[in-house]
């Protein structure tokens, strides 16, 4: 009885793992007929790297200028400190701080009546000594014409007289031209042309002969100076510049983005400062737009030669490795390759290549950061090229119908 009842529970679950064998077997036919009607798409091969994109340029030869760099400041041609020559009071000052001025342009006026005064003095004085002198000269003339009635003493008396009466002309004329040059500096005029700076005493204040603060204070800054040092290495190279002929310098600003104005150089210290090893040079310019001012500091570019057939490139181009430089040269199939170089004069953003290089090969400019030995490179679009927009364009409507 038991038997029975066990064999008819056995029943139902043999009857469930079979159905489910059945479910699987034909899962798996279907699976199978499904990929034998549409099989599977092959995987598609590696893309090739794509080109880096670089800046180019070309190894050029021709002159290149010898350039030398310096750090200068800039130091007025001329520089007066304005002071009274004579006391009094000042009655006028004729200038605006900050005005350029021309030479013989009135700055100050001192009080002038006590010199127009020693003047008259002087004046008078001469006049009264004239009038002497001309009695003193008839008297003379009268003993002489006297003859033998004159004694011979009262004739040698007269013409002394005579005598000391001109000279105290001629000393009341030099009393006359004193005074009168004490009256012009009553007037103070400007020494030189330049510009003025802050004006230090107003009017009113009593000025005189000794005093040690000065009116006014005029820079001459038309022609200006530059003040500069170079390495003493480089001496003998400005020397001979210096000596065939005019050499020319350029002011820069300080961060080598502006050129101020053009000169040339004028002087060469007559010594060495033996504690820094440079010596000081010193450049004129005309500064006719007062580009340049007392004081600024400056960097200054003083071509000393050309060399003729230079082989140069643009100074990005040159590279700095862990074996010393080089740069990059792309070969015929777009490839670039590390070539060592050596260089020399670096001007104007291009340098020399004395080593390594030959004109007309190509070089990676700018752009050198992703690139390595072996690279395939491609000439960089500009931003704003019409290809550029072109691909721009395309790619929005790709990713507009990728969108939809």
């Amino acid at each position: 009885m038991r038997s029975q009842q066990g064999a008819d529970a056995a029943r139902p679950r043999r009857g469930g793992w079979l159905l489910a064998l059945a479910i699987l077997a034909s899962a798996g036919g279907a699976y199978a007929w499904r990929n034998r009607e549409h099989p599977a798409a092959p995987k598609p091969a590696a893309r090739a790297p794509a080109p880096i994109p670089v800046t180019l340029a070309r190894v050029e030869q021709g002159p290149l200028a010898v350039v030398l760099g310096g750090l200068g400041t800039v130091q007025a041609y001329n520089t007066v400190q304005v002071r009274s020559r004579v006391d009094g009071q000042i009655e006028t000052i004729a200038f605006r701080e900050g005005q350029v001025v021309k030479k013989g342009d009135l700055l100050a006026q001192i009080d002038p009546r006590p010199y127009q005064a020693a003047l008259e003095q002087a004046k008078a004085k001469k006049a009264q000594d004239e009038a002497n002198v001309k009695n003193a000269r008839a008297d003379l003339e009268r003993y002489t014409k006297l003859g033998d009635y004159a004694s011979r003493q009262q004739t040698d008396t007269q013409t002394a007289t005579v005598n000391q009466l001109t000279a105290q002309i001629a000393g009341d004329q030099a009393a006359i031209d004193n005074a009168t040059t004490q009256l012009s500096y009553a007037t103070i005029k400007a020494p030189i042309d330049g510009v003025t700076g802050f004006r230090l005493i107003d009017v009113g204040n009593i000025v005189n002969a000794a005093q040690q603060t000065a009116i006014v204070t005029i820079a001459q800054v038309e022609p200006i100076a530059v003040v500069y040092t170079a390495p003493e290495e480089q001496l003998g190279e400005v020397m001979r510049a210096l000596a065939a002929g005019t050499v020319p310098v350029e002011a820069w600003s300080t961060d080598g983005m502006t050129r101020l104005s053009e000169g040339r150089l004028d002087l060469v210290n007559n010594q060495v400062d033996t504690a820094t090893g440079t010596v000081r040079l010193k450049a004129s310019f005309a500064n006719a737009d007062h580009a340049l001012w007392p004081g600024l500091s400056v960097s200054t570019k003083m071509r000393t030669g050309t060399i003729p057939d230079a082989v140069t490139v643009p100074d990005d181009a040159v590279q700095h490795g862990p074996k010393g430089l080089y740069a990059f040269v792309v070969d015929d199939r777009s490839h670039a390759h590390m070539q060592p170089i050596t260089v020399g004069r670096s001007t104007d953003g291009r340098t020399q290549v004395t080593q390594g290089l030959s004109p007309g090969q190509t070089v990676v400019w700018r752009g050198q950061s992703r690139v390595q030995e072996g690279a395939l490179v491609a000439e960089a679009k500009p931003a704003g090229s019409s290809h550029s927009t072109a691909d721009a364009a395309d790619n929005a409507a790709l990713a507009s119908s990728e969108a939809r």
